[in-house]
């Protein structure tokens, strides 16, 4: 098995870290944000340390300040059509708009309760957001970001996913469940009953099934979403705390990370068998496939954001370890831009802000 920590962390984490060039030279520039009546936070030049030349990877274009915004930030969002950002800030219990055409923080929407998983509907601009304090859903207007909506779960509201084929929404709540929404109206259908409370989920989307990490279970339940059943489990044994997850689905493969001990543990969904086992960082929370390139890029709070090389179904190199920020385990890959959106809390003299990375060829 390979040791990700030993190989990578190493000989990325233990140099010196390079300064990023300035910001004049960045993808785009950067203007103080103008819509909320807040003190900007004073903007940090991450260092970060650049990927073996010629190898694929991610480097830095951007960095978007969020100014105020404090604490935890935990999941993202996109609006692929109006390239809108949309930004869970747990800690500060707001949701961040920020226009990716110019780079900037252009709301921030008050008043939600811890929330944690967000999703966004394009065929009626709706927003939906689990509240982790309260275990509500809240469903926002898209262009007024007026509550239109609200369901109250039991407690605990986390990861929020789309089903755009059904036009239904998925929120895995409480000790466990998966709650189904009506996603252009927001009326509440049904339940999903699962061992524990769920953690990241992933739905084929050329078959019916989602497999949900369930880590007080030590399992990973595969659902029916057909018939709102339980199909089988899938058993963690080399590893806890599997929270994130990444879906190959023409490949066959699910990506889950598990932080006690690090791991990044590769399942056939075909058979549901174990197919590889490697070290990451620590404190992942997000994990993302690329199909263009055969990459899975994992967001560690540790400080590291782990890029592995997928050289066949079964067979996965370390690549990278690109030094982050503190805290900065959760992210976005957007595919149709290219782009890798990464949360970077404020801590210290680093300023709460979106990193930007673009794919290399």
């Amino acid at each position: 098995m390979l040791d990700f920590r030993s190989k990578i962390v190493a000989k990325f984490c233990l140099v010196a870290l390079i300064a990023l060039p300035a910001l004049a030279t960045r993808e785009n520039h950067v203007e103080p944000d103008q819509s909320v009546d807040e003190p900007v936070l004073e903007k940090q030049t991450p260092a970060v340390k650049a990927p073996e030349p010629g190898a694929a990877g991610l480097s830095v274009v951007q960095a978007i300040p969020l100014p105020g915004v404090e604490e935890r930030i935990d999941h993202l969002a996109v609006d692929v059509q109006r390239r809108r950002l949309f930004v869970a800030a747990l800690g500060n219990n707001t949701v961040e708009v920020v226009d990716l055409n110019k780079g900037v923080r252009v709301r921030s929407i008050p008043g939600f309760h811890e929330p944690q998983g967000i999703s966004f509907v394009p065929d009626n601009n709706r927003i939906f957001v689990a509240n982790g304090k309260d275990g509500s859903c809240d469903m926002l207007d898209g262009d007024s970001f007026h509550r239109v909506q609200n369901v109250n779960f039991a407690e605990d509201a986390d990861n929020v996913r789309y089903d755009p084929a059904a036009k239904l929404i998925y929120v895995g709540y409480g000790s466990g469940a998966l709650g189904i929404l009506n996603a252009t109206d927001g009326r509440r259908l049904g339940d999903i009953k699962l061992a524990g409370h769920p953690e990241s989920f992933q739905l084929e989307k050329s078959g019916s099934r989602i497999f949900v990490n369930v880590p007080a279970a030590g399992h990973i339940a595969v659902v029916d979403r057909r018939k709102n059943a339980l199909l089988s489990t899938w058993a963690v044994e080399r590893a806890r705390s599997n929270f994130p997850m990444a879906l190959d689905e023409p490949g066959r493969r699910l990506f889950v990370g598990c932080r006690k001990p690090p791991r990044l543990l590769v399942y056939d969904t075909t058979t549901g068998k174990l197919a590889a086992d490697l070290g990451i960082c620590n404190d992942t929370d997000d994990i993302f496939y690329d199909p263009a390139r055969k990459l899975v890029y994992v967001a560690c709070g540790e400080g590291v954001l782990n890029i592995v090389q997928q050289k066949g179904a079964d067979q996965y190199q370390p690549l990278a370890g690109i030094p982050t920020a503190a805290g900065a385990r959760t992210a976005l890959f957007v595919p149709e831009f290219n782009r890798f959106y990464l949360a970077v809390p404020h801590r210290g003299t680093q300023g709460a802000e979106i990193r930007v990375y673009a794919t290399q060829p």
